[in-house]
């Protein structure tokens, strides 16, 4: 009866945090370059989106960062095949997908957040990277 109330506390707890956003702090100093984008970095900000082929909270990411991107002046959406560029991916430490980093206007990380972010969420960040 235990092993059941603690398999079913794991599960909520698993599909409560699965697909939410998670915040951790400043990436350390760490810049991407448009090179390394395959993209040019927003005038103001830059939302760079880890996405896999058949992840479906990766659509509604793109969706939402696009969306975003669109309705604030100088932000741009970048999304990047995480299987294409597993050196990046490594280098970020990118452990699952969606994974989505704010860059400020000069590519430094300024908010990093895994899950199916919401808009709310996504343009809150980009206030700490304007």
């Amino acid at each position: 009866m235990v092993v059941l109330a603690a398999a079913s506390a794991y599960g909520v707890l698993r599909r409560r945090q699965s697909g939410r956003v998670r915040v951790r702090g400043r990436d350390d100093g760490k810049r991407l370059e448009a090179a390394e984008l395959g993209a040019e970095l927003g005038e103001r900000a830059t939302l760079v989106q880890f996405s896999s082929a058949f992840c479906a909270p990766c659509r509604a990411t793109r969706r939402v960062l696009g969306e975003v991107a669109g309705m604030v002046p100088g932000v741009a959406h970048v999304e990047i095949d995480a299987e294409a560029h597993l050196d990046l991916v490594r280098r970020l430490d990118i452990l699952k997908t969606p994974t989505v980093l704010v860059l400020d206007a000069d590519g430094r990380v300024v908010r990093r957040a895994t899950g199916q972010p919401r808009k709310a969420d996504v343009i809150a960040a980009l206030g700490e990277a304007v």
